[in-house]
């Protein structure tokens, strides 16, 4: 009996001593995954210098991982200024609401017809399109972040509370860094490959996985016939959705060194480290097949020789009042457009 017990008694020393080794890996690995994403997020932070850290649309200011939040997605297109005053490629409005746990994703038309006071625009002050306020933001010193978010505020009258900007290389690496992602393709087409001269991706309709540079083509394809029943602005969706799927798998906590690299160099984000950890734990569940998405209705008109998306007032009304449910927005938190112009 006593060495039956002290057979037991050295096997649970070993189940203890294991226990303890995989307790402390957990523990080392952890802070690694922390110094790692604090290093890189608090390189890729940038304020978006506002009056009370807050949008003149909010009359308190939000608190990440509590209340419902609004985030621009910027995709930026600099390539052919060697990375100065680069122009909003891609402007996408995400809701997050931790009480629903429910997303949801608005489109920008990049063609939206927006005016721009002198303050904000210089001498090109008057009616532009709305992708050029990160154009102007940049070369007049008002911010491109900045400015984007007041147009898209301003268009849609709803709080934007944070950003996250991408440019072409962040975006391309960032999906080789997940290994891919993978898209239904709805409908067959052919679109350029942006680093490579001369070569195309085909793309055939079912399921298949992307790289960087396939995906970057998917979502940028606008000028193809399909385009007119396959979207951007879906393909955008089912991008983004896809992206989430893939990043809050458990495969992506081994990357995050190389993703880490990538947020400090091609990133830019109103998020702070705190901020990320907070959506973390609470959206790393989501669903995506349950986001929701809202279309801005229009259409396409020439203005002085000029190509403009004019959005009905209708459209941008009903896309309004349904962020403004997901954010939860009393009327009384409310400001209108009038009270915008006078703050600023």
């Amino acid at each position: 009996m006593n060495a039956k017990r002290s057979r037991l008694s050295t096997w649970n020393k070993r189940i203890l001593s294991i226990l303890f080794i995989l307790f402390v890996a957990i523990i080392a690995y952890s802070v690694y995954l922390f110094i790692n994403v604090y290093d890189a997020t608090k390189e890729a932070y940038v304020d978006i210098d506002r009056i009370d850290n807050k949008s003149v649309l909010r009359e308190e200011d939000v608190t990440i991982g509590k209340d419902p939040i609004s985030i621009l997605l910027i995709g930026v297109e600099d390539y052919e200024t060697d990375g100065q005053n680069g122009r909003a490629d891609t402007l996408i409005v995400v809701t997050l609401n931790p009480h629903t746990e429910q997303m949801t994703m608005t489109t920008i038309p990049r063609d939206a017809r927006v005016e721009f006071t002198e303050e904000e625009a210089d001498r090109y002050a008057g009616f532009h399109k709305i992708n050029a306020a990160y154009t102007y933001g940049s070369m007049f010193g008002y911010g491109e972040n900045k400015l984007t978010i007041e147009k898209v505020e301003q268009l849609l009258n709803i709080p934007i509370d944070e950003y996250v900007a991408v440019d072409f290389d962040g975006f391309r690496d960032i999906v080789d860094a997940l290994g891919g992602v993978t898209i239904d393709i709805k409908e067959p087409f052919w679109e350029k490959n942006f680093y490579v001269s001369g070569e195309r991706f085909e793309f055939e309709k079912g399921e298949r996985k992307l790289n960087g540079e396939e995906a970057l083509a998917f979502v940028r394809m606008r000028k193809r016939d399909v385009n007119t029943i396959y979207s951007r602005e879906e393909r955008q969706r089912q991008f983004i959705e896809a992206t989430i799927d893939e990043a809050i798998s458990t495969n992506t906590l081994f990357k995050v060194g190389e993703i880490s690299n990538i947020l400090g160099e091609n990133v830019s984000t109103s998020f702070r480290p705190i901020d990320i950890f907070h959506l973390q734990q609470i959206y790393s569940s989501i669903n995506t097949s349950d986001v929701k998405t809202f279309e801005i209705e229009g259409e396409g008109q020439m203005i002085n020789n000029i190509y403009y998306f004019v959005p009905t007032e209708e459209s941008l009304d009903f896309v309004s009042e349904q962020i403004g449910q997901e954010l939860e927005l009393n009327n009384s938190n409310e400001l209108t457009e009038q009270d915008v112009t006078n703050e600023e």
